[in-house]
């Protein structure tokens, strides 16, 4: 049965290890676990104690008289709330540390990319001719949580939108005004009694989206560049043959880069170096999981061990001397996997904790100290270590395509731009381009919705840009390497060895799905290609969606103006009016659809679809799969040789 539970050998072997072991997973509890049916499809209300009220069959009502639109819209909206609290809670995060850094309050902090920062202040208007740059940092943190707390108005970071996609906001009455406001009005609005309208809720859940896409996740990715350097192409590896069996391995989960910074740079440390050797160990070795790995490697290299549900199995390989996590994608399963073997499960978030697990608390005033102490207890553990079982198997990748160096490669340092992007469209040779990014569910083939995607789009001439798991599952297939050109359509592979570009371009980290922002605004006001978002010939995907985040991401893509498939099933589905309101109601007000479709083969065909007619409709030349056909004489290995070029050191 585990061969049928994954693509990815790795952890098909894991899965075989695990049943062989009697060792409890994800995978093993998905099949015990079946969803509620009524749940499922958002026909659940529980929002009060009448209840909760099961709409299905001949009740068609709640005892409130809650209507299975209302309830289902609530349901949605709920969800899109929990995910951009999610989301935007880490961006204040970030928001203090850079001010505490900047006021001298975490010493093992410091602004390292000058020219991010006084971008980012001409943003939110913070003065920078004359002032030192702790000054400056310190203004940008102080009007970047006040962004958090805004009653009135609206989020600055919302002008960085097209002007016509303003407009429509404007019109609609959605532009966020606070990003604390809108998630707590959606909770207020979504509470029995209240906003009993499924439209009218939908479009609250469009505003609280886009203060999460517009606010809280903006700041956050464009904060971590500041303190920790903005990402360009750096080469790593992935998957479980990363980990080193005389080496100490630590494992860092989860989501927020401030403690995982500081804990590549002790690794490192000569001290902790000599502590790992006093205990029979070579070094420490890290890995990733999740978007900690993708926000490590695009700026440290560090590889990635897997995505989401690669959590449980790392630590059946014996060899995972702690693993460290944080927030958010965490499964409280760990601890109890983890009895089976040495490994310690250290969580580290004052939000967090899982019984049973290690509680070592990060506090960013003292962060090196409490690093190293992490550090240290991992190579405590490596003595007490058994068996170790690392199956043989990574493979390279080059990632971190920030949206500045994509706009850097196009244009050059003197002359940033997406014009380039924009006229290879035009031509043809590239035929749009489209953001899958997204969790894992271990309620269909791993991984396997993520790379068919992928592939689909690249052969069709699709440039793909890809954050969170789906960057990950990219990783492990061998996708985010130019080696990958042979599956490309001639004139994606013409474009990409011309500029210098993989077809699958790593932007980071979930939080990062605003560079996608970035990327689609800029392209939209570079001309040419209409003047919204929504004139673009481009798609968003979430093929294996799980978590509320995932949602509000998709919401807020949607409410940009991209139209979107998230797979797995819909938590709308129950309800067609809700299912209308969000495909052809939100199509009529954003110009975009959002569309829950389990059918992978299915969204990515009607997505192409999709990406012709915004062709059709720019009166763009009819793309032509054999246009381009003889254009390049490119034989693999003559664009990019990492091994030829150094690009990368694997141990």
């Amino acid at each position: 049965m585990a061969d049928k539970k994954s693509i990815d050998p790795v952890v098909v072997e894991m899965l075989k290890k695990a049943e062989d072991e009697g060792v409890s997973t994800a995978f093993k509890r998905a099949d015990e676990t079946k969803p509620c049916p009524i749940g499922h499809e958002g026909n659940c209300c529980k929002i009060c104690f009448m209840g909760p009220c099961r709409l299905t069959g001949k009740t068609t009502v709640g005892i409130c008289g809650a209507t299975k639109s209302t309830v289902s819209a609530r349901n949605l909206a709920r969800m899109c709330a929990g995910g951009a609290a999610a989301h935007s809670d880490h961006g204040r995060g970030m928001a203090l540390t850079l001010l505490a850094a900047a006021e001298g309050e975490a010493p093992d902090y410091c602004v390292k990319d000058e020219r991010k920062l006084k971008r980012v202040a001409g943003y939110l208007g913070v003065p920078v001719d004359g002032r030192s740059t702790n000054e400056i940092a310190a203004d940008v943190g102080k009007i970047a949580l006040a962004e958090f707390g805004r009653q009135q108005g609206e989020l600055i970071y919302t002008h960085r939108a097209p002007p016509k996609r303003q407009a429509i906001w404007h019109k609609l009455g959605i532009t966020p005004r606070g990003i604390d406001r809108e998630i707590v009005e959606t909770l207020h609005r979504t509470h029995m009694g209240v906003d009993q309208d499924a439209e009218h809720i939908l479009d609250h859940a469009m505003r609280a989206a886009l203060a999460d896409g517009w606010g809280g996740s903006m700041l956050s990715t464009d904060i971590s560049d500041i303190l920790f350097g903005t990402p360009g192409p750096i080469a790593s590896g992935s998957n479980f043959g990363v980990l080193r069996e005389d080496e100490v391995n630590v494992v860092i989960h989860g989501h927020e880069p401030t403690l995982s910074e500081l804990i590549v740079a002790a690794a490192s440390d000569p001290e902790i170096i000599d502590y790992a050797k006093s205990k029979g160990a070579k070094g420490v070795n890290l890995a990733g999981i999740c978007c900690t790995a993708n926000e490590v490697l695009m700026r440290q290299g560090v590889p990635l061990l897997g995505n989401f549900l690669a959590q449980e199995l790392s630590i059946l390989t014996g060899a995972v001397d702690a693993m460290v996590v944080d927030i958010q994608c965490i499964m409280q399963g760990l601890v109890e996997t983890a009895k089976n073997y040495h490994t310690k499960i250290i969580t580290t978030s004052p939000k967090a904790k899982i019984e049973g697990a290690t509680h070592i608390e990060f506090e960013e005033h003292k962060a090196m100290e409490i690093a190293k102490t992490i550090l240290r207890t991992a190579i405590d553990n490596y003595p007490k270590r058994g068996k170790v079982h690392i199956p043989d198997i990574q493979d390279h990748l080059v990632a971190g395509f920030s949206h500045e160096y994509i706009a850097y490669m196009l244009g050059g340092s003197l002359r940033e731009s997406f014009r380039p992007l924009n006229d290879a469209i035009m031509a043809g040779r590239i035929r749009g381009a489209a953001g899958v990014v997204g969790c894992n569910n271990p309620r269909v083939t791993h991984d396997d919705p993520h790379l068919y995607i992928v592939q689909e789009l690249i052969k069709n001439d699709i440039l793909v840009v890809t954050t969170g798991c789906n960057a990950i599952a990219c990783a492990k297939a061998g996708l985010l390497t130019p080696e990958v050109m042979e599956q490309c359509g001639p004139g994606l592979k013409e474009i990409c060895q011309t500029i210098g570009i993989p077809p699958v371009l790593h932007m980071g980290s979930c939080v990062d799905n605003t560079r996608i922002l970035t990327v689609l605004s800029q392209s939209a006001c570079e001309g040419g290609l209409g003047e919204d978002i929504s004139d673009l010939p481009v798609a968003g995907f979430a093929p294996e969606w799980m978590s509320e985040k995932a949602i509000s991401i998709g919401i807020y893509f949607v409410a940009s103006g991209v139209t979107t498939w998230m797979g797995v099933g819909s938590p709308v589905g129950g309800s067609p009016e809700v299912t209308k309101i969000i495909t052809d109601g939100w199509k009529k007000k954003v110009g975009a659809s959002f569309y829950f479709e389990p059918d992978h083969k299915k969204a990515v065909k009607d997505a192409i679809a999709h990406i012709d007619d915004k062709r059709k409709a720019l009166k763009l030349e009819e793309y032509s799969p054999t246009k381009y056909a003889q254009s390049t004489t490119y034989l693999p290995g003559d664009y990019f040789s990492p091994e030829k070029h150094g690009a990368y050191s694997l141990k």
